[in-house]
């Protein structure tokens, strides 16, 4: 009746998830709005961003917020972007909002591309396996 012990199943999710530990690293992190960053940004995890950032970016998943601008390279997995990005990208999985406007080339797997959105750049289909590790090779 007071067990300190929870009940079966309780923190299911949180384990399934690989969470345990509450102080544990998060499995995404977030730059805000008032934040601007000048160098190159590396996650291994998810990355969302609504601040402006100055450099090459390699991260598993980019999330970008409207308001949010890019200057560098972008390296991904996957990439869902509605702000302003200048640079080349080179995602497996993008995804360009309505509120996006992008300049610089872009390589892709699988792409879609929202009625509104401005690309400025050559669209490639086809790409090298993203390492988060590796360099990247696309310049500004």
């Amino acid at each position: 009746m007071f067990s300190k012990k929870p009940a079966p199943g309780a923190d299911l999710s949180a384990r399934a998830a690989g969470q345990t530990n509450p102080m544990a690293s998060p499995t995404f992190s977030v730059l805000g709005a008032d934040l601007a960053i000048k160098g190159d940004i590396s996650a291994s995890s998810e990355l969302h961003i609504d601040g402006r950032v100055e450099g090459d970016i390699t991260c598993a998943a980019l999330v970008q917020g409207e308001a949010s601008t890019i200057h560098g390279a972008i390296r991904a997995q996957t990439a869902r972007l509605a702000g302003t990005v200048r640079g080349g990208i080179e995602v497996k999985h993008l995804i360009v909002l309505n509120t996006a406007k992008i300049h610089g080339d872009i390589k892709y797997e699988a792409l879609t591309i929202e009625q509104g959105a401005h690309i400025n750049g050559h669209l490639n289909h086809g790409l090298d396996p993203v390492d988060p590790e590796t360099t990247l090779t696309l310049g500004s």
